[in-house]
């Protein structure tokens, strides 16, 4: 080896090439275990390179392992399983990529619409807050201060909340936020009530802490109080204004029954108010946590109403559980972008989020009302629309004497994406399956193309 050769190229560092031929010939064994290298000197005057280059390549061998240096000896090359190696020197079969058409139209909720997003205003106030000394450090464990600010001004006036900053917690997601919160109320609660229909992502965050599940039965009327006294419960999570997924709200008279509820067990309402200000027909209803904010966890994001990837939640704790949060978890970092915080917050200082919420309401309005209308053009009495006055979604609820997987199997085949329901379901199943329809980031025209297709599809 004292007169090694190969070639050198000028695209990469030379220490670097020198290395990784070295490392390759001990891994396929071509240079046994205890042989010696080389001296820094040779292999210089070899490869025409200066001996800091070779003495780097060295260095780097050494500090993964690969050699040893003995004093004035020189380097020897240490013991290394080729089993380790064999894999990495067959070349990876390529996977076969199954040939997929893209869907021409995808009916998926959760999404916002891109064109009316804020992006030249998003991104000059996102730029400003890159300048500040704040920017540049750790950030507060349980959310900015000056963005919890804004969100209770905002609750306040929006959703008649009366809170102080310090009550709000802020965290990356919904689900997030009840795992956290399942930590701190899984000593006192062992049981939860959920709606049936309801979000799963919530019911599997609950399950994370091997809570209980009782069910509320969940109609396209509204939710069945009838057997909650029935229940053992003293949790229950509901979404009341735009219930997840079927959209009805709760009626006052069957908020002010779940605060009295509450109050008589010692209990807590969990409301996840996800999408509530998206209102079609009157104003947003009230939130819970303004009727009763001692015994109301109140919920909220950024996700459905701006942007899914800003990964921007807050809750609203009780005073008791406030308490419990903050010691169980202040010596653990925010789990959200402290860069997004503070732009949200300048967002919101500037007014430019309540004119975000205005301007889109009435976008979504729009939507709404084609997706609807083209059903119902579309289908005439083969379809049930099933929450039409609130969010960005709807359900259709099918007559066609087909299953769920076949609506959707179908849909896909013509090239337009929808979505089950049945995942919603526990025991409240119903007859006709329904599929879910998302609207929000397509166009009008879109939609409108989306809903002949299926017509296709379903014929």
């Amino acid at each position: 080896m004292k007169n090694t050769i190969f070639v050198l190229k000028e695209d990469s560092p030379k220490y670097k090439q020198i290395y990784e031929q070295f490392k390759s010939f001990i891994e396929r064994g071509d240079i046994h275990p205890n042989d010696p290298l080389p001296s820094i000197r040779q292999l210089a005057d070899s490869l025409q390179v200066s001996r800091n280059t070779t003495l780097m390549a060295y260095e780097q061998l050494v500090a993964e392992g690969y050699i040893r240096g003995e004093g004035r000896k020189g380097y020897f090359v240490n013991e290394i399983e080729p089993l380790l190696f064999q894999d990495a020197l067959i070349p990876p079969l390529k996977k076969h990529k199954e040939s997929v058409t893209p869907g021409k139209i995808d009916f998926r909720a959760g999404a916002v619409d891109q064109t009316n997003f804020p992006l030249k205003i998003w991104r000059r106030i996102a730029n400003n807050v890159l300048t500040l000394q704040e920017s540049f450090q750790y950030g507060e464990p349980f959310g900015e201060m000056c963005l919890r600010e804004q969100i209770a001004t905002y609750l306040f006036h929006s959703r008649g909340v009366k809170t102080e900053a310090d009550a709000i917690i802020i965290g990356s997601s919904t689900q997030q936020m009840l795992i956290n919160l399942g930590q701190i109320l899984k000593d006192d609660f062992s049981r939860i009530i959920v709606e049936d229909p309801g979000y799963d992502g919530a019911r599997e965050a609950l399950r994370f802490h091997r809570f209980t599940i009782e069910t509320l039965p969940v109609h396209e009327t509204g939710a069945n109080f009838s057997k909650l006294e029935q229940m053992r419960s003293r949790l229950i999570y509901v979404t009341p204004s735009h219930q997840s997924p079927l959209g009805v709200s709760m009626s006052i008279q069957q908020r002010q029954m779940l605060i009295h509820w509450a109050n008589k067990r010692h209990g807590y309402i969990i409301e996840d108010d996800y999408d509530s200000e998206f209102r079609y027909t009157q104003q947003p209803f009230p939130a819970l946590a303004s009727i009763d904010s001692t015994r109301v966890i109140y919920l909220g994001n950024f996700s459905k109403s701006f942007l899914p990837g800003i990964r921007l939640s807050y809750m609203v704790l009780p005073q008791l559980l406030l308490n419990r949060y903050k010691y169980q978890f202040q010596n653990f970092e925010c789990t959200t972008s402290l860069l997004n915080q503070l732009t949200m917050a300048k967002f919101m200082e500037e007014g430019e989020w309540n004119r975000h919420i205005k301007r889109m309401r009435h976008v979504y309005k729009k939507k709404m009302q084609c997706i609807v209308s083209e059903l119902k053009n579309q289908f005439k009495q083969n379809i049930s629309i099933i929450g039409k006055q609130s969010g960005l979604y709807l359900l259709a609820k099918i007559h066609l004497k087909h299953s769920e997987e076949w609506l959707i199997e179908r849909a896909s085949d013509f090239g337009v994406k929808v979505y089950p329901t049945s995942i919603y379901f526990i025991k409240n199943h119903y007859d006709d399956p329904i599929i879910k329809l998302g609207f929000s980031n397509l166009s009008c025209e879109e939609i409108q193309l989306g809903v002949k297709l299926l017509k296709k599809a379903w014929s």
